[in-house]
């Protein structure tokens, strides 16, 4: 990978805390379901629960190594960073509804109101420069 294919230092920051994120989401769904409502104050959920996170979870580490793909050649793998981008909208959304709607708290939500919006401009800006890379290998071919 030539250096104008890498991300700038901020957007690699990002994308390697969205991996961390992902990672950890994963894994504490994946191995201790019931310990994310705990450590955020939320009522424990019905037992039947841990059947869906563990499906969140596996789709959280997938996303992790998705991100890491994604930060050795995100041109080669911009499709991860195109499927990161919705994920994060869908969950901001998901998280304005509910604190709307009062299910949860802003303190329950941790950085969930504002980490996305972070991460969905640092995705797109990434996506932006290199299709403009690329378009420049084009015409100087």
């Amino acid at each position: 990978m030539q250096t104008f294919d890498r991300p700038g230092a901020f957007a690699r920051g990002v994308i390697v805390l969205i991996l961390i994120v992902q990672a950890t989401l994963g894994g504490v769904f994946v191995l201790a379901p019931q310990a994310f409502a705990h450590a955020l104050g939320l009522p424990p959920a019905p037992a039947w629960t841990d059947w869906m996170f563990a499906q969140f979870g596996a789709r959280a580490l997938g996303f992790a190594y998705g991100m890491r793909l994604a930060l050795r050649d995100p041109r080669a793998n911009a499709g991860w960073l195109r499927a990161m981008v919705l994920v994060q909208a869908i969950d901001w959304l998901g998280t304005l509804a509910a604190l709307f709607a009062g299910k949860v708290t802003w303190l329950q939500t941790s950085t969930a109101p504002f980490l996305p919006v972070l991460f969905i401009v640092v995705l797109l800006r990434e996506l932006r420069r290199q299709a403009a890379t690329t378009a420049a290998r084009i015409e100087a071919a």
